[in-house]
């Protein structure tokens, strides 16, 4: 029996294992395509990544969020190159690199030091130069003024998402009574539990969706190795693997792992 139940727990670790790395593309989350930006693409540019030994963590952002720091701008040399969401760069349309916030994000961005503004869509990932925040297109550098100086302190704020912008008086008007959409491109989650019996996933369901309202617990069903049922309680709605983690450990969970 006691080596029964050790061939149970290694099948069912090497399972949780799969699951994290094999499952995401069958099961459908909050990512939708866009004209731009395939779903595929945007899982891929949520994932956190190095670069020059420096970790970035994609995540959610806020209609009304706002962003303070240096905007760079990059042009001709990189005209007809792959942005990260895989559309090829035209240094002509009002685009822009960001190195956490989603693709397909409309920003606003203000040039602080003339007053200029203009609104960009996020469709790549940068700039990797300690300070700056984004790296706007030839075209919307002209139009505030970066041409000029090459860069300048600017303030950006999410203003929509996939082309359709908000107004600066709906942005105000929702921040006020707290109820700016979010967007949100990617759902990991934490498993914090596995039974065989439903109730007791009901039972933790209920503890988790009483502890932690920012995120909904839910019960996923899965068939053991010999065809049994095996209820999975997962905690979901994070916005970053980052997020998923940090909540992991923060709260000791040494026995969860992040799915998706």
């Amino acid at each position: 029996m006691k080596r029964f139940l050790t061939i149970l727990v290694s099948m069912s670790i090497l399972f949780s294992l799969l699951l994290v790395t094999g499952c995401s593309s069958k099961r459908k989350g909050v990512i939708k395509p866009t004209k731009h930006t395939s779903a595929a693409r945007h899982k891929a540019t949520m994932r956190s990544y190095n670069v020059l030994g420096k970790r970035y963590h994609p995540t959610f952002v806020e209609v009304g969020q706002v962003m303070r720091g240096v905007s760079s701008w990059y042009g001709p040399n990189f005209h007809g190159k792959h942005t990260s969401n895989g559309e090829i760069y035209n240094m002509h349309a009002r685009t822009a690199a960001h190195k956490t916030w989603p693709m397909d994000t409309m920003v606003r961005v203000k040039n602080l030091e003339n007053g200029k503004s203009t609104v960009v869509r996020i469709n790549d990932r940068g700039p990797f130069v300690r300070g700056r925040i984004i790296d706007c297109s030839y075209r919307a550098g002209k139009e505030i003024g970066l041409d000029r100086a090459g860069i300048a302190k600017v303030k950006i704020q999410v203003v929509g998402f996939a082309g359709k912008v908000q107004s600066r008086a709906t942005i105000a008007k929702r921040k006020s009574e707290h109820t700016q959409t979010r967007v949100k491109l990617s759902n990991f989650g934490v498993q914090v539990g596995a039974f065989n019996r439903y109730e007791g996933a009901q039972i933790y369901k209920r503890q988790y969706a009483n502890l932690h309202s920012r995120y909904k617990p839910i019960i996923k069903k899965f068939s053991g190795i010999y065809g049994e049922p095996l209820y999975r309680v997962w905690l979901m709605g994070f916005g970053s693997e980052q997020e998923a983690r940090d909540f992991k450990n923060r709260n000791d969970l040494m026995g969860a792992f992040i799915v998706r």
